[in-house]
């Protein structure tokens, strides 16, 4: 890539299908090369920002800074002894790991990185494919990538394995639904499915009339359709199943999930699989909420060619790397939610909500189209929907407070000797040195 003529073009679906096949070859050696260093930049990120949060140093010997840490980890990872139990389904055993890393890889091919530009005198937009459905890509290979954990934990025939297969299979299911929904506003107001037109739509606000009066709706659609955005959040974080959602490999009540009998390789392609997935859904993020590879408003408002060339790379990489710190900030922030609780917020809380703004969404774009004033009708909305959820949180401390009662008085009439394992005297003699060689002192004997 010497050639570095600048062009200020924007990538549409007709820039697609005409590169030569070396062009082809190149960027998708490019993505994967991206990727791997990618991961081992956020491996070692992630240990020094955790460890500045916890008041330690983190990795701090190989290298400067320890900058090689991640690097000579995945060497001795992948070069220790790989153990295959016995009665494992040996065919299945090997094909999930691929299964688990390999679409999250494939998902990214379709995220732009920048505009049109001329690589050795040919023009070709820095992304490797465009569909008229292209955003539908990362939803179906969610949905692959999660026969790689369910396979893992059904073929290493092992009770804790299993339990984090079926955990992984229900979250993803129940957090890739919501990740959909959340996708629906983003269609209807850019018009198509396409992933680099999303970002040309993104790149001017539109005009609309509250009370007579013109506003700008601002570009980026974290903004404009800020619900879609939160839920997304919420349901990245659940796609990734990093804490506080890592329930599938929960190491207090299932030793360490659906890779519990895994070692060597194949553990390690587990381990690229989540660190590959963070930074393809932080790059989804990026094209379908931030405006995608265009530079931010501050810095097109002074510098015209913000947006042309190489230079929306950049921009890339910052609003990706902004992400890849919010998902180690939650790591280091927060704690493990329970399993209940997961499921309540995918099910109850993301879903519903989803559909109800999408409703919202649609009346809105249909009456924008018709030509109406949507002013009130959107202050209309806002009230209900405070109504609704102040409502929502009465219901649930009113409920809340009708079952303590209850509970205490379950628990008052509990005997734990009754039916399950005996609880231990918690003045046994033992506590005050009787039968262990020491005497007891005189308090001690006293209470004894």
């Amino acid at each position: 890539m010497s050639d570095t003529h600048t062009l200020a073009e924007g990538a549409t679906l007709n820039n697609f299908g005409h590169d030569p096949w070396w062009i082809i070859v190149l960027k998708a050696l490019v993505i994967f090369v991206f990727l791997l260093l990618t991961v081992l930049i956020t491996v070692w990120a992630e240990r020094r920002i955790i460890g500045r949060m916890q008041l330690r140093p983190g990795p701090n010997r190989a290298g400067p800074f320890g900058i090689l840490q991640a690097l000579f980890d995945g060497i001795k990872g992948a070069l220790k002894e790989d153990i295959v139990p016995r009665g494992v389904d040996k065919v299945v055993f090997f094909l999930a790991p691929i299964l688990a890393a390999a679409p999250a890889m494939v998902s990214f091919s379709i995220i732009p990185w920048g505009g049109v530009v001329s690589i050795a005198g040919h023009k070709t937009p820095l992304q490797l494919a465009d569909l008229p459905v292209a955003v539908l890509l990362p939803l179906a290979m969610a949905s692959i990538g999660v026969y790689g954990f369910v396979l893992a934990g059904w073929s290493s025939m092992s009770p804790y394995a299993l339990l984090g297969g079926l955990r992984s299979s229900a979250q993803v299911i129940s957090y890739e639904i919501a990740m959909g929904l959340s996708f629906v506003a983003v269609f209807l107001f850019a018009g198509t499915l396409s992933t680099s037109e999303i970002v040309a739509a993104q790149a001017h606000g539109t005009a609309f009339k509250v009370a007579g009066i013109t506003f700008h709706t601002p570009s980026w659609y974290a903004i404009l359709l800020l619900p879609s955005f939160i839920i997304y959040i919420f349901t990245m974080m659940g796609e990734s199943g990093r804490i506080p959602f890592d329930l599938p490999e929960g190491e207090g009540e299932l030793v360490a999930g659906y890779h519990t009998e895994y070692s060597s390789l194949k553990f390690m392609m587990f381990y690229l699989a989540e660190y590959v997935n963070m930074t393809t859904l932080s790059a989804l993020c990026t094209t379908l909420f931030l405006g995608g590879y265009r530079a931010p408003w501050p810095i097109t408002w002074f510098w015209s060619g913000a947006n042309s060339g190489w230079w929306p790379i950049l921009w890339f990489l910052i609003k990706i790397w902004m992400f890849t710190f919010f998902f180690i900030w939650l790591r280091a922030a927060l704690p493990r939610v329970r399993y209940d609780q997961l499921m309540k917020l995918g099910w109850k809380v993301l879903i519903p909500v989803s559909l109800g703004w999408i409703l919202f969404v649609s009346v809105v774009r249909a009456l924008r189209n018709e030509h109406h004033d949507v002013g009130p009708i959107m202050i209309v909305a806002a009230i209900v929907v405070f109504l609704l959820l102040i409502g929502s949180f009465l219901w649930e401390r009113v409920s809340a407070s009708e079952a303590q009662p209850e509970e205490a008085e379950a628990a008052a009439e509990h005997d734990p000797m009754a039916g399950g394992f005996p609880v231990p005297p918690l003045d046994a003699p033992h506590y005050h040195g009787v039968g262990n060689g020491r005497a007891p002192n005189s308090a001690e004997a006293t209470r004894a």
